[in-house]
């Protein structure tokens, strides 16, 4: 049975969103982090220099792991289409980990997942 590491639930009718267009850069790797952001639509690359580490799209999550390390951006995030994101500040991120286990679980799921990926890549 596959694990469920959908975020649709954080991107309803209501939710405050942000819009990229395609090309544009979301962050850069070394910035300082205070949100991590859900694909509402479109898609993402994940880059560190110029190696594609991850295409995401809707229901995906990214920039986590500055949230929970405490530390600058580990990779560049590009629109590679035009984008809908929404943004989860780190305040947010704390509530839903602490109150929800289901998405801390789901968080590491994603994190262990593209570890993984990552792994394999090396071999």
């Amino acid at each position: 049975m596959a694990a469920d590491t959908s975020f649709s639930l954080l991107t309803g009718n209501d939710i405050e969103t942000r819009r990229i267009r395609a090309g544009g850069v979301i962050f850069r790797e070394g910035e300082k982090a205070d949100e991590l952001f859900v694909i509402k639509s479109g898609y993402v690359r994940i880059q560190v220099g110029n190696r594609t580490m991850a295409d995401l799209t809707a229901d995906n999550i990214f920039g986590e792991m500055a949230l929970i390390g405490s530390e600058p951006r580990s990779a560049t995030a590009v629109a590679i289409t035009d984008v809908e994101l929404v943004p989860i500040s780190e305040k947010q991120f704390l509530f839903l980990i602490t109150q929800t286990p289901y998405f801390a679980l789901k968080v590491m799921r994603i994190l262990a997942q593209r570890l993984r990926v990552t792994s394999k890549s090396l071999d």
